[in-house]
């Protein structure tokens, strides 16, 4: 519910400040998430719509960086006259239950350039992954599990 109030909250102002732009509609979902952020609390769901929220940001910011490490590391591969690849096939233990969080974490990985998830495991507890650099499997399993799969599974759950 407090959802799609902020959105309905968010259109509202850009409306009323003259148009959708992008700054209209952050300001606008700013104003809206704080206000009812004061007005819900103690009440029901207000701890799990506004816990997420900032979560969901955190892992935006995350997200992006990581794709930016990783276009930065294979340009400068392909820039550069040789070649730093060491590719290879990983088994990952994964937390992951449902076919959305796996689904997700699966994509997710498989959207960031030099990683691609393979397969899962028919007991759905091992997800493989090719990746162009492997210099540590166990460093590459704790980086996934601790920061990309820990993220995804506190906005999931």
């Amino acid at each position: 519910m407090y959802p799609a109030i902020n959105i309905i909250f968010t259109l509202v102002w850009a409306g009323l400040l003259g148009g959708i732009t992008l700054e209209n509609l952050v300001s606008g979902f700013l104003v809206s998430y704080l206000m009812l952020y004061f007005v819900t609390r103690g009440k029901k769901g207000h701890d799990s719509y506004f816990g997420k929220v900032p979560r969901f940001i955190g892992f935006v910011v995350y997200y992006v960086w990581e794709l930016v490490k990783s276009n930065a590391i294979i340009a400068y591969d392909v820039l550069t006259p040789t070649h730093h690849m060491r590719p290879g096939v990983v088994g990952i233990p994964i937390e992951a239950q449902t076919d959305l969080e796996i689904t997700v974490l699966a994509n997710l990985i498989t959207m960031t350039p030099g990683t691609l998830s393979l397969d899962i495991s028919p007991d759905r507890r091992t997800l493989y992954v090719h990746a162009m650099y492997i210099n540590d499997p166990e460093r590459m399993k704790a980086d996934i599990k601790e920061n990309l799969e820990r993220r995804v599974l506190a906005l999931l759950r």
